[in-house]
């Protein structure tokens, strides 16, 4: 390797360079930073030659003067020697970033505790939907469509109609009980003209028993007088025996009367009867009329209750059948069944207060309460429960559902089953650290 060297003696004189050149026979050495030393005895060639003389500048010219370029072994040097020196704290050599650094990691971990003091109050789950009892609306009579006077999504009202079938059928048929009625109320009227004509009847039978009671009374005393006349001898054996004959009609004819009596007592315990038929038959009539006339009335479908129509199919001309659905209908009383996991039930009683989002509708702050926590887990309730006892068990967190009522409902959404709702449950109604700081300051001002 080669080794330049540059002397300057002074302004206009030339630099005279010095170019060394080892012999092939040495092999040179290497210093510490890697540079190549000539071997020590070794034959140097020096070859020397000198530089081109300075160019003049103009007296008015400004000289720049280039600094010769480090060598490498400098800059190790100069390393070397930077990280040789002592270098002070973090705190010594930037005070200033290390107390921001400072401040910011206890106002971190000072949020960080008032975030997980506040928290710790409130259970929360992403596992809830809005629920509703809604059910398909069918009619229960058969018969063409005439009207549809709801559409999709309309809210109606508790009575309000939802659609109408040709009640031209009914009609006729309520007629005809009708009729029937009044058939059955005609009939009753004829047997009770009947059993007022037998009662009168039973009365001439009960005179007749009457005078022939009367008579026989007379035969009778007649035939013991004859009797005894013609035993003393004063009066005719005919006599006697003729009153004796006229004693036993007047018996015969009491015994007559008095059947037609009984006769006449029995027909009208049959009218009686025959009275009680037609009563029967009436009270049928009534029954059959009521229904026809029910059954008119359900060719008009209406709303048992406020809601919304949803997913109408029911359409003029079109022939319903009995159970047929014509729409479903969602009641105006909805909740929220929220599926907490069990480890979160611990502190949850009804009555709590709820904060429910729903996911539609970001913007409105819902206000709620626990209603209920179901005895059971979802599963336990389900088509096909989990048999736990059979194979093999593996440990899960079951979600058990918790009904929420809301307690401002909005009146100007469309709120319906399955929409989803994030709710948040205070589970402890002490005040957090974080709800206590306005009063801890006002204290602290008051004390100031």
């Amino acid at each position: 390797m080669m080794a330049i060297r540059a002397q300057s003696e002074g302004r206009g004189e030339q630099s005279l360079l010095e170019l060394r050149r080892p012999q092939s026979g040495g092999a040179p050495s290497r210093d510490v930073a890697g540079n190549s030393q000539p071997s020590v005895g070794a034959e140097q060639e020096i070859v020397r030659a000198r530089a081109p003389a300075p160019r003049e500048h103009p007296p008015g010219e400004r000289r720049t003067v280039e600094a010769p370029p480090e060598r490498e072994d400098q800059h190790v040097e100069k390393d070397q020697q930077r990280g040789d020196e002592p270098r002070g704290s973090l705190l010594r050599r930037r005070p200033f970033t290390f107390l921001m650094g400072l401040v910011l990691f206890v106002l971190m971990t000072a949020g960080g505790y008032l975030y997980w003091d506040y928290a710790r109050h409130f259970e929360s789950t992403d596992d809830a939907f809005v629920a509703a009892r809604h059910f398909p609306i069918a009619p229960k009579v058969s018969g063409y469509i005439t009207a549809v006077p709801v559409t999709d999504n309309q809210h109606v009202a508790a009575g309000d109609v939802i659609a109408r079938i040709d009640e031209r059928d009914y009609l006729n048929a309520l007629d005809q009980a009708q009729a029937q009625v009044a058939s059955a109320e005609a009939s009753i009227q004829n047997i009770d003209a009947q059993i007022s004509v037998q009662q009168a009847q039973i009365r001439a039978s009960a005179a007749q028993v009457d005078q022939a009671q009367a008579a026989l009374v007379f035969a009778q005393q007649q035939a013991t007088r004859y009797q005894d006349l013609a035993r003393t001898g004063s009066g005719t054996v005919q006599n006697a025996q003729q009153w004796t004959s006229q004693h036993r009609q007047q018996e015969a004819a009491l015994e007559s009367a008095q059947a037609s009596l009984k006769v006449a007592e029995q027909q009208l315990e049959s009218l009686k009867a025959q009275r009680n038929s037609a009563v029967a038959s009436l009270a049928q009539a009534n029954a059959q009329r009521d229904q026809a006339r029910l059954n008119l009335s359900y060719t008009t479908v209406t709303a048992a209750q406020a809601g919304r129509v949803v997913n109408l199919t029911a359409a003029a001309g079109q022939f319903a059948q009995p159970g047929t659905n014509l729409t479903m209908f969602v009641p105006d009383e909805i909740w929220v069944t929220a599926n907490f996991k069990e480890t979160q039930l611990d502190a949850m009683r009804p009555g709590q207060p709820v904060t429910l989002e729903i996911d539609a509708y970001p913007e409105r702050a819902i206000r709620g309460h626990v209603a209920s926590v179901q005895p059971g887990s979802g599963t336990a309730f389900s088509l096909l429960p989990a048999q736990n006892a059979t194979g093999n068990f593996v440990k899960i967190v079951q979600r058990v559902p918790v009904k929420l009522v809301m307690d401002n409902l909005p009146k100007d959404v469309a709120l319906g089953p399955g929409m989803s709702v994030v709710p948040t449950v205070r589970v402890d109604p002490a005040p957090s650290l974080y709800e206590r700081l306005p009063s801890l300051y006002k204290q602290l001002r008051a004390w100031l």
